[in-house]
């Protein structure tokens, strides 16, 4: 439960982080780091109004998608201490209940009967299915490595102690906020900010969502930030840490990584959506990569 609850308290100042730091490089003062939470309350104290073309698959579109998040979190372990539900093949859950949790919100924007929803939610599908082998690749190749197939046990034999798994480490690392920044509908490939439907993914799905289903939605999005940025963190935590180190550990990398969501937002420009799924697909490539460095500290394949 102790990963659980480091999200918990992550994502209550990473979002407000993010737009901190927007706001200083365009010149701004910007909001205090704990406003977005505090959007968040104020949207649970609202009601919320539904489309007359929607069905009970809206009303629980936000719910099963806060659920799917808030699930994976128990999941993933910290440093020594395994996560809640910890089994073979955890990682596999990890993904496929955050995917349930999408095709819910996706069916939920299609249950509306806007066009542009639909045309997000065709978006966001898309995107799903080409980031899921990035993924799959990355971590199934450090359970080859290790030998284990569930998050605790891989990240308990992990180690990077020469060259070629420092590199690896850093296009983990690369891979894994750039499929953080693709999940939260971020940069460069969304834009939140934007009010364009034409141009709208993630945002243009929730146009009909307010009140509280959309602080479940936000919230949501809060908490799976700082998930990716924990499971960055247990990579680059060896057995028999200080839990104190541990502590100070994750609350910088989430500081870090924070600061850098923003500096990209900041300094890159949005994607044309042509170029997307190339984008995205690279990630794959990336993996692809760490496999081989992986059968490279295996002795299976040499250089």
């Amino acid at each position: 439960m102790l990963s659980f609850v480091l999200v918990v308290l992550a994502s209550t100042f990473f979002i407000g982080i993010v737009y901190r730091v927007r706001a200083l490089v365009s010149g701004r003062k910007g909001p205090g780091i704990f406003q977005g939470v505090k959007d968040v309350v104020r949207l649970f104290k609202k009601g919320f109004v539904l489309s007359t073309t929607a069905s009970y698959i809206s009303e629980i579109g936000a719910v099963a998608y806060f659920a799917s998040v808030v699930t994976a979190m128990l999941v993933v372990p910290f440093g020594g201490n395994a996560g809640f539900f910890s089994f073979e093949g955890d990682f596999i859950f990890f993904a496929y209940i955050l995917a349930v949790g999408k095709f819910f919100l996706i069916v939920a924007a299609l249950d509306t009967g806007s066009p542009f929803e639909g045309m997000g939610a065709n978006r966001e599908a898309m995107y799903a299915l080409l980031v899921e082998p990035a993924f799959f690749i990355l971590i199934g190749s450090f359970a080859m490595l290790t030998r284990e197939f569930s998050f605790f046990g891989i990240y308990k034999y992990m180690h990077f102690d020469n060259s070629v798994s420092y590199f690896m480490g850093a296009l983990v690392t690369y891979v894994l906020v750039q499929i953080a920044m693709l999940e939260c509908g971020r940069m460069p490939v969304d834009d939140p900010k934007t009010h364009l439907e034409l141009t709208m993914i993630h945002e243009v799905m929730v146009l009909d969502k307010s009140g509280f289903d959309l602080a479940l939605i936000q919230s949501a999005t809060y908490l799976k930030f700082s998930l990716y940025g924990l499971l960055i963190v247990n990579f680059f935590l060896p057995p028999g840490t200080p839990l104190w180190l541990m502590l100070a550990v994750f609350f910088v990398a989430q500081v870090v990584l924070a600061v850098t969501v923003g500096l990209l937002e900041s300094f890159k420009a949005r994607s044309r959506m042509n170029r997307n799924p190339l984008i995205i697909f690279s990630l794959t490539t990336l993996s692809i990569l760490i496999f081989f460095a992986v059968l490279i500290i295996m002795n299976k394949f040499s250089l």
